[in-house]
């Protein structure tokens, strides 16, 4: 089931990057695989998943020892803890969720410590939620530029999750609001910063994410089901 959940998502990523004037192999597709046991996500890497995504620490490492993720870049996609960071560094081929200035920080003297450059994506809160974390818009270009200061690190783009809505209208409305954001980082030079990747859409809003520019999307149930 999971590979022919995996090339029915292909198919679906094709059509919508057409419809967005790019190439299907524009699109970066990450299972995410948060509470699936690593013979699940070895199948999906067969299957030819781009990356893997997880959402907690303990259940990473855990997973990482047991070799789930050997053949795809690995990410994490969840929200990052302080004091969790050493965990993270160095595991991850990209960190998806760093929500603020001290974790970039952090995240910066970690991978200085073990002489590597830490790839990571900027969240932002594009519906300026309360209870998500992330930057807010406004503050995108100021965070971006402070980055630009700390050894250790690369930001390599952007990523949301933006409020959930039955109205794909609705969700499209924040979608639009972040592929402008991107457009407009993207020109920004900065040092340690290339704005290229803009991580948003899931299992239910993925289509719409890449018609309205995703160029990486998270995809856990429609891949692995609701088992």
């Amino acid at each position: 089931m999971i590979k022919e959940n995996i090339l029915r998502i292909r198919e679906e990523i094709a059509k919508a990057a057409e419809i967005s004037g790019r190439k299907p192999e524009d699109i970066t597709l990450v299972a995410a695989s948060k509470t699936k046991p690593t013979d699940y996500i070895k199948e999906a890497i067969a299957a030819g998943v781009d990356a893997v995504g997880e959402n907690r620490v303990q259940e990473m490492m855990e997973k990482h020892d047991e070799g789930a993720y050997q053949g795809a870049p690995l990410h994490f996609i969840g929200h990052l803890q302080s004091n969790k960071v050493n965990k993270v560094v160095g595991v991850c081929d990209l960190i998806e969720s760093v929500s603020s200035k001290r974790l970039l920080e952090q995240i910066g003297r970690r991978a200085e410590a073990l002489g590597i450059t830490q790839n990571v994506l900027l969240e932002v809160n594009v519906g300026k939620e309360p209870q998500k974390t992330g930057i807010i818009p406004e503050e995108t270009e100021e965070t971006l530029e402070y980055a630009s200061h700390i050894r250790g690190i690369k930001v390599s783009g952007l990523m949301a999750i933006p409020p959930f809505f039955e109205e794909n209208e609705k969700n499209c409305y924040y979608f639009d609001i972040m592929f402008k954001l991107f457009v407009d980082m993207s020109a920004k030079k900065y040092d340690n910063v290339s704005v290229r990747l803009l991580s948003m859409g899931m299992s239910d809003t993925y289509i719409d994410a890449i018609r309205y520019g995703s160029n990486m999307v998270r995809v856990g149930s429609a891949i692995f089901g609701y088992r």
